[in-house]
């Protein structure tokens, strides 16, 4: 479709600094590209192009901003083989995976490219005589997002995919893990037609990622951040907003229990927890970190999951027949290492794995099994991020809604029974901001998605929901003369 609007083309560009970083294979542990090392120097000339495509962008009809989304969608998706292995060369994660990764991402082009034309407004009668309210929506201006390295392709589509279709521009930051994928995703978009200044992208290495982000956070031009990550670190993205009264989206950890009740479909529940499980080595803030089995079947779902999780091939994700990759980052080794040790030394089992593997090169761990775990361990209190399947037996519902909701996270929990009358008490008495009943596979663009508690406020994907946290409400109060 033909548009009035004439918006520059896009530029690349390199830092200020001139400076590269490299990008690692987690599971080779060698460089294979690099990347601008931007600074904080950066963020201004980014968010002034932001800005000044937002001048522009605002105006264009919703119907244009559609039919660029899925222009986008369709060029991602003749592209699919290529980011499947780029996402499998920046995570770890095994091509089978990548290639999920991409496609669920593509619903969120598909599903915004929809809501852009269903922003609506209101028209009211008020109580005073002679008196109407209208409300109108529009977009916030320059939104920047922090995007965290697990699920590269779907964290930028579902946060760009809602700015553009509110009309906003975006300034992304990537993690420095995974850069590339965000590069690609931006020449995508500039093939699409999506002018220039509306996606930009500023890479940056680990070492400038705090100053560079909390410069985007707080330059006076940004009027929205979105932020994926560790709550530790959203609390301080929180404090640099703060300032600005910005308006804020936060997605930040987990700590998911899972429960199992003896009524519970066993097969369906562990092919269930196999998926969320292991999918990308445990690395996905709603993957399960806590599993409650009540005491009935304890002991048979315990050797079901470790049948199961025996079978499980790790290796580099673009071999042949891996089922689970490495980890991400030596950081998260080292943190699975150290959960395991706590655990075992507080008195667990290991009825599976429990080391890294120090035979390949790479950031790999075994998939581990503990039983017999407490409230004290640490896993019971922290996000692993890794593939360590923790075990906890309980008796009574009752019992096991109070160890589930013992924790500050909120993110996501899940449940497996058949008593249709403890699902709906579950759904209420459960706190977290999604609620799996009897699966673990909950995240769709078209179901909002976001936590309570410290895993953040705000959502993502969903309908209304997501496109209203770039958009304001402005309302219009007008006096009619005469009578009716």
């Amino acid at each position: 479709m033909a548009t009035k609007y004439q918006l520059p083309f896009k530029v690349w560009v390199e830092s200020k600094s001139a400076q590269r970083f490299e990008v690692i294979d987690p599971g080779t542990e060698k460089p294979w590209a690099s990347c601008p090392a931007s600074t904080a120097d950066d963020v201004p000339s980014a968010v002034e192009a932001a800005h000044n495509s937002f001048q522009q962008f605002r105006k264009v009809v919703p119907r244009q901003r559609a039919v660029w989304l899925l222009k986008w969608h369709d060029l991602i998706k003749q592209a699919r083989e290529d980011l499947a292995q780029i996402v499998t060369h920046e995570t770890g994660k095994p091509l089978v995976e990548a290639y999920g990764e991409v496609d669920y991402s593509l619903g969120f082009l598909w599903w915004f490219a929809g809501e852009a034309e269903r922003i609506n407004g209101t028209v009211s009668q008020a109580a005073a005589p002679n008196r109407r309210i209208f409300t109108i929506k529009q977009p916030i201006g320059v939104a920047a997002a922090l995007v965290p390295w697990n699920f590269p392709v779907a964290m930028v589509l579902r946060k760009v995919g809602a700015a553009i279709a509110a009309g906003c521009t975006m300034v992304v930051k990537p993690s420095p893990e995974t850069p590339v994928s965000a590069l690609v995703l931006a020449e995508l978009a500039q093939r699409a037609g999506i002018p220039a200044g509306v996606f930009n992208v500023l890479t940056t290495d680990l070492e400038n990622t705090p100053s560079l982000s909390e410069a985007l956070c707080k330059h006076p031009l940004v009027k929205k951040v979105t932020f994926t990550g560790s709550t530790r670190v959203g609390k301080l993205v929180a404090t640099h907003c703060a300032q600005g009264l910005k308006k804020l989206t936060l997605e930040l950890g987990g700590n998911c229990p899972f429960l199992v009740f003896d009524d519970a479909n066993l097969d369906q529940a562990l092919d269930q927890l196999m998926a969320l499980k292991w999918r990308h080595a445990g690395q996905a803030c709603i993957t399960a970190n806590r599993i409650y089995v009540q005491a009935g079947v304890y002991d048979r779902f315990a050797a079901l999951l470790k049948e199961r999780t025996s079978a499980l091939v790790v290796g580099h994700g673009s071999a042949s027949g891996t089922t689970m990759g490495p980890l991400t980052t030596a950081r998260s080794v080292e943190k699975a290492i150290a959960h395991v040790e706590d655990a075992r030394s507080r008195g667990a089992d290991i009825l599976l794995g429990g080391k890294s593997l120090d035979s390949q090169s790479g950031f790999f761990f075994e998939p581990t099994i503990l039983s017999g775990m407490t409230k004290d361990m640490q896993i019971s209190n922290e996000e692993s991020f890794a593939p360590i399947a923790a075990l906890y037996r309980f008796d009574t519902e009752e019992e096991v809604v109070d160890v589930a909701n013992a924790t500050s996270m909120g993110l996501a929990s899940y449940a497996f029974t058949k008593n249709v009358d403890r699902i709906w008490r579950l759904l209420e008495n459960l706190e977290a901001g999604m609620i799996g009943m009897n699966t673990g596979n909950q995240s769709a663009a078209e179901s909002p998605f976001g936590g309570i508690k410290e895993s953040g406020y705000g959502k993502e994907s969903g309908k209304d929901v997501a496109v209203s946290e770039f958009l304001v409400t402005k309302t219009g109060t007008l006096t009619i003369e005469g009578q009716y």
